[in-house]
């Protein structure tokens, strides 16, 4: 796998997950309110904030006809697009400040382009790695005009086909990107955990040798922990400071606590994947004297026969191994042995 550095932040199986909250429409136009939503993120534990950068006119165009119009069981049946993005873009000029403070802070920030005029601008913002929206994968042109930035480039795969995340990948290393993570995704909002196929997180990083992580919209932290155990790389995760302010996808973010505790679970999992070691922990061979071994539990004569009312296997583990049993069954002691004497093979005859 190509691991690489976004920022300080190592990207690959050999480093810390790297956790991002997604601010995405949750500041409803409120600046304050995003500002709030930064800090918090950072107390909660997140490595990155990322946010979306469009407008209603370079995302779509004002429209009431059928095509324009929102279906399918979403959360936003009915609307117009160009109704929805109205609502949910981030303001562009405060983008720099929300970099500047979320920087301050220790973390970083990025944001998904979703056209090219978005992405001159995040460049001239200074953001350390450019991202690829699920439904923009298949354009061509934006995956190029990210890629010759030279930054690294991570691409969300929701409802791509294996044909179209192979066409992005080799399209954006084409134009010139080294640095490159996948995320798997599941671009329903919210996504049920039917749906997510985690297992497909380890066959894209043996298909494309490129870290690979989780673009997650499924209700609470347990589909991303799992995600981790199995080679997830870059958890992403929208937030909120309350579900209970209503916003477009407000009912799928997790609150500054649970991202907390999701970020808490990460890392208990990072410890506990540990490498492929066989053979006791440090801690375990402190537990080996309580396997079990041969032991006299009954008075025994010298010369006496070893039955299996004299000689047991039980706990703890200063005499032979049990696997002799059957061996000295049936021999006869060497001299006297005393009840809770651990077999030796000095003391058969």
């Amino acid at each position: 796998m190509k691991a690489f550095e976004i920022n300080a932040h190592g990207i690959g199986r050999a480093f810390p997950v790297y956790t991002v909250a997604e601010l995405s429409a949750n500041h409803n136009q409120d600046f304050e309110q995003a500002v709030a939503m930064v800090r918090a993120a950072n107390d909660a534990g997140a490595d990155a904030i990322k946010l979306q950068t469009y407008t209603p006119d370079t995302i779509t165009i004002r429209s009431d006809k059928e095509y324009f119009r929102i279906g399918g069981g979403t959360l936003w049946d009915g609307r117009t697009l160009h109704d929805l993005y109205g609502e949910a873009f981030t303001p562009w000029e405060w983008q720099p400040k929300l970099k500047a403070l979320a920087n301050e802070l220790g973390m970083d920030l990025f944001s998904s382009a979703f056209d090219p005029s978005a992405v001159d601008f995040l460049e001239k913002m200074g953001v350390p790695v450019h991202k690829i929206a699920s439904f923009e994968i298949v354009d061509i042109p934006l995956i190029q005009k990210m890629a010759r930035t030279g930054k690294p480039l991570i691409i969300s795969t929701g409802m791509a086909t294996l044909e179209e995340i192979e066409e992005a990948v080799n399209t954006a290393r084409s134009a010139g990107a080294k640095q490159l993570a996948l995320l798997k995704c599941t671009s329903a909002y919210p996504a049920p955990p039917e749906q997510m196929n985690l297992k497909a997180i380890p066959d894209l990083a043996a298909r494309f040798n490129v870290p690979v992580g989780l673009s997650d919209h499924t209700f609470g932290i347990a589909v991303p922990v799992a995600a981790v155990t199995l080679g997830a790389c870059i958890v992403e995760k929208h937030f909120t400071l309350s579900r209970t302010t209503p916003g477009p996808d407000s009912a799928f973010s997790l609150e500054p606590q649970e991202f907390k505790a999701m970020v808490d679970a990460i890392r208990v999992v990072e410890k506990a994947l540990g490498t492929i070691q066989y053979g006791p922990s440090e801690q375990e061979a402190k537990s080996r004297v309580f396997r079990r071994s041969l032991f006299v539990v009954k008075d025994v004569k010298a010369g006496e026969v070893f039955t299996a009312q004299n000689l047991r296997s039980i706990r703890p583990s200063n005499g032979l191994p049990p696997k002799y049993l059957r061996e000295v069954l049936g021999r006869h002691a060497a001299r006297d042995i005393e009840r809770g004497t651990p077999l030796a093979w000095e003391l058969v005859g």
